[in-house]
């Protein structure tokens, strides 16, 4: 989507309104650039077009993601004097710093890290009401790009309805001189606003080319569209928006009617889940049929410094680079749809956030560090939470797997030697000979391609960072008169690293080095899991079907199928066999498939798991120890506070004064 980034980046269209606290109304403002002149020409209304994609929500920037909502990510533990409004607005959420005089992450309005999903809206229905009348266009391209507004519209206010609950249904441009039960409306309730996006979603479908071609890559296609559909039939069958009468019972519209549907029935629970697992299995055979798929490393050498263990240790290795090329290989056959427009430096203030997490690379030999440390800035790492959820090299849970040890996790061991049998599946995944926590060793080869761990690698231009995470060794925290970069707060807080959304390419010393790509904002992966889960949901026990789906991302993942598993070498054998147990098995399959990209939260917020799963700290190891005794040791890192109230997001006081018909959500 070159073109389009270069569009995007100029901001040369789609008027604001004059009525800034009404940023949510389809407002045309009558002193500005006359829409008809902007629609007069194809090339013009393709600035429209892509305008429309500029509002997405910019979650390749450190400072403004909604990634690290949940307890994936741990960032700098001086948050609280940085500027609050533009560090880490989701971090600060997930500590219970958000109030409605400051929305973090706030696309109503805009603002706490985000862009107005209003405005991108508004920018929607603009389009709508003018590219009919735009020359020289063949009906096939007309009716694409229509469908693709229709698309966006129906995507924004999903966006919208995830986090706030019931909104304003936003359907057609409003003029200046419409009446005020126009211009002032009620929030809809939740039911209404799900069957606004699916329908438009459904109008649009038909329309969207199957497929893009590489000067469009980036805009929604057929497949990218059917999956975001199954994602909010997904969202409308969980517990979290259908039959909450745990949270919702007393939050009433303006008719003395609830909000949320709280209807429990079987029934409606069960067509509902149908729905989502129907329309995920028509996504994922649109998919296969467009050559979409699980990505798999298709290249004949790896880079260079890999080339010996690619030869003696290759089928661990080929899994290895599966798993750590599928997110940062750009446009691969996984992405269904991504977000590419990435700013170039300079005409932003921050780059992709790989900088804030890739270790620098010296020599490490005293005090002669390479002046290339200086754009490694290493302050967004894991946490123990999220590597603790990865599985053993059987596929299981640590505390299910009668061969791991939790009692001894924490105890020091070493790798094997490179002459021990022992080391040839580790050849290239594990330093050999090297100190480390047993915690770090039998996992499965997700826990090794996504995290950067003492006594494993980082992979970066033209070296193998054998990284150990005690102070002052590759990786860890460095003294200041060791250091070029400030490293009083820039360091791994946890001793752990994130590998996964770094390319391997990516160096040091300037931004010109940075490997920039497109992120996932659905893939291939999430969508056969969203199938298992629905479709689990639906049926009164797991059938092969729901296994099925779960077993292809573990099969690429290099781990035994769900059966083999917990049938044969799980604490609890039965486990697959139940709703419950399977449920619980396909969350943790996707909190660990899926780590790092921002769904773990959406999927406790989905299933009522999140005051429960966030409402403790953070921990990790202790970054400061120069050795395994005092490195190893496993500490609170931040405070983590989140509460049934932080489910749906404030409305400001702001809009609340504007609009006197807009009720504010409990607890705010």
């Amino acid at each position: 989507m070159n073109k389009i980034k270069q569009i995007l980046i100029s901001g040369t269209i789609c008027v604001i309104s004059l009525f800034a606290s009404c940023k949510y109304l389809d407002v045309v403002p009558d002193n500005e650039l006359k829409l008809e002149d902007i629609y007069r020409s194809r090339s013009t209304a393709y600035d429209g077009l892509a305008k429309m994609y500029y509002y997405l929500p910019e979650d390749h920037r450190t400072h403004q993601t909604s990634w690290s909502l949940g307890n994936d990510w741990v960032g700098r533990l001086d948050i609280d004097v940085a500027d609050v409004n533009s560090s880490l607005p989701a971090i600060r959420l997930m500590r219970g710093l958000q109030s409605s005089s400051n929305v973090y992450l706030n696309i109503w309005s805009g603002g706490g890290g985000s862009r107005s999903a209003h405005v991108a809206i508004r920018c929607c229905n603009i389009f709508l009401d003018y590219i009919d009348g735009i020359p020289n266009m063949g009906e096939k391209e007309r009716n694409d790009w229509r469908a693709q507004a229709k698309f966006l519209k129906a995507y924004y206010h999903f966006l919208l309805l995830r986090q706030y609950g019931p909104i304003i249904i936003s359907d057609k441009m409003v003029d200046l001189d419409a009446v005020s039960s126009d211009l002032f409306q009620y929030r809809s309730k939740v039911e209404d606003c799900f069957d606004h996006i699916l329908k438009w979603l459904d109008e649009a479908i038909p329309d969207l080319y199957e497929e893009r071609q590489k000067s469009d890559l980036g805009m929604i296609d057929r497949t990218g569209a059917m999956a975001i559909k199954a994602r909010v039939l997904l969202y409308r069958a969980s517990p979290f928006y259908t039959g909450n009468t745990e949270y919702f019972s007393d939050f009433f519209d303006h008719d003395g009617q609830t909000y949320f549907l709280m209807d429990q029935s079987e029934e409606t629970r069960k067509k509902r889940w149908k729905e989502a697992a129907d329309a995920a299995d028509e996504a994922i055979n649109s998919a296969l049929k467009c050559g979409k798929g699980l990505y798999t490393y298709e290249k004949e050498v790896p880079y260079l410094y890999d080339t010996l263990s690619w030869r003696v240790n290759h089928d661990n290795m080929k899994t290895l680079y599966d798993l750590r090329m599928v997110v940062v290989d750009p446009f691969n056959k996984e992405g269904l749809w991504v977000y590419s427009n990435i700013d170039v430096v300079g005409l932003g203030d921050e780059i992709q956030n790989s900088s804030n997490m890739r270790v620098p690379y010296d020599d490490y030999d005293g005090n002669n560090v390479d002046v290339s440390n200086s754009f490694s800035w290493q302050w967004m790492c894991a946490s123990y939470n999220v590597a603790a959820k990865y599985y053993t090299k059987n596929g299981l849970p640590i505390d299910e797997d009668p061969t791991f040890d939790t009692n001894t996790m924490f105890d020091i061991t070493y790798t094997p030697s490179m002459d021990e049998s022992d080391y040839i599946p580790l050849n290239g995944i594990m330093q050999p000979s090297r100190e480390t926590v047993k915690f770090n060793m039998d996992r499965e080869p997700r826990f090794y391609a996504n995290l950067a761990i003492t006594a494993g690698y980082f992979r970066t231009q033209f070296v193998r960072i054998r990284t150990m995470m005690y102070k002052n060794e590759e990786g860890g925290h460095m003294d200041e008169h060791v250091a070029k970069i400030n490293q009083r707060y820039d360091y791994y807080c946890t001793g752990i690293g994130v590998q996964k959304i770094v390319h391997p390419e990516s160096k040091s010393a300037a931004w010109q080095r940075v490997v920039r790509f497109p992120y996932p904002i659905i893939r291939m992966a999430d969508l056969y899991l969203m199938k298992a889960e629905a479709l689990n949901e639906y049926l009164d026990a797991p059938n092969q079907e729901v296994w099925e789906a779960v077993d292809v991302v573990r099969a690429r993942a290099g781990i035994p199928d769900v059966n083999t598993s917990w049938s044969m070498a799980s604490k609890n054998p039965n486990k697959h066999f139940a709703k419950e147990g399977m449920r619980d098995i396909i969350l943790r399959e996707r909190a660990i498939e899926l780590a790092f990209e921002g769904h773990n939260f959406w999927d406790m917020y989905r299933h009522k798991k999140a005051v429960s799963e966030f409402s403790v700290p953070v921990y990790g190891w202790k970054a400061e120890g120069e050795n395994a005794a005092d490195f190893f040791n496993l500490q609170p890192k931040q405070t983590r506070q989140f509460s049934e109230r932080d489910y749906l997001w404030p409305l400001t006081l702001n809009e609340l004064n504007t609009n006197g018909n807009l009720k504010q959500n409990p607890g705010w």
